[in-house]
């Protein structure tokens, strides 16, 4: 029988602490949420492998589990803050903010990645997490503004419209694509200004609906 537990603490100590979180409510985070919960059958023996993990039915993955650290921890969740999870996919990501956050949108336009997130909410009595259905590209303008937004993905360009969704001293992170290199970038809106700053070099598929237009050629 598979020692989870046992892996959980190998995959905190060996790919999330070497990749600089050091926040101990994430850390704890991470070793209380089952990350086999959320992968499907047939990549259950990678759960904890430090690599992305295809999302069955769509070109997504989940994320390798050092690079969602380095997003989250720079996003400083506070307990009191409400944050946006634009991508949940199975819920994991949501899984680890519920443990930060007061309360947490977690986005999912697949039906069957969206069923699979709310049973795995339910199933770890997780109640401060509410999983809905819509566009990734369009937020979730309903319970918003929000304190802090997780792009569960890589992104080429960020509509408009998600970063009016961010409060005042709102926080939003995302690896953002520039063609093979990707980094993870911090977005900070001060008033009307949104500031942004390089957090650490990483990788991800970009999400769908986030590429950038190709320019027309006269």
């Amino acid at each position: 029988m598979t020692d989870y537990a046992t892996l959980r603490q190998r995959m905190v100590d060996s790919q999330v602490r070497t990749w600089d979180v050091t926040d101990r409510d994430l850390i704890e985070a991470f070793l209380e949420v089952p990350r086999e919960r959320f992968v499907s059958g047939v990549q259950l023996p990678f759960a904890y492998s430090d690599m992305d993990l295809p999302l069955d039915g769509t070109n997504r993955v989940l994320l390798a589990p050092a690079v969602l650290g380095r997003m989250i921890q720079a996003l400083e969740i506070d307990k009191s803050e409400v944050v946006l999870d634009l991508g949940c996919g199975r819920g994991y990501s949501s899984a680890l903010l519920g443990q930060l956050a007061e309360a947490v949108v977690a986005v999912e336009p697949d039906e069957d990645l969206r069923h699979s997130a709310e049973a795995n909410m339910a199933a770890l009595k997780i109640d401060n997490v509410a999983v809905v259905e819509g566009a990734l590209t369009e937020g979730y303008p309903a319970e918003g503004p929000y304190d802090a937004i997780l792009i569960a993905g890589g992104i080429e360009v960020i509509p408009q419209a998600i970063f009016e969704q961010l409060a005042e001293g709102g926080r939003l992170v995302v690896v953002e694509r520039n063609g093979e290199f990707g980094r993870v970038m911090l977005y900070t809106r001060i008033g009307e200004h949104v500031s942004h700053r390089g957090v650490v070099d990483a990788a991800a598929p970009v999400l769908p609906g986030f590429e950038r237009k190709a320019a027309f050629v006269f």
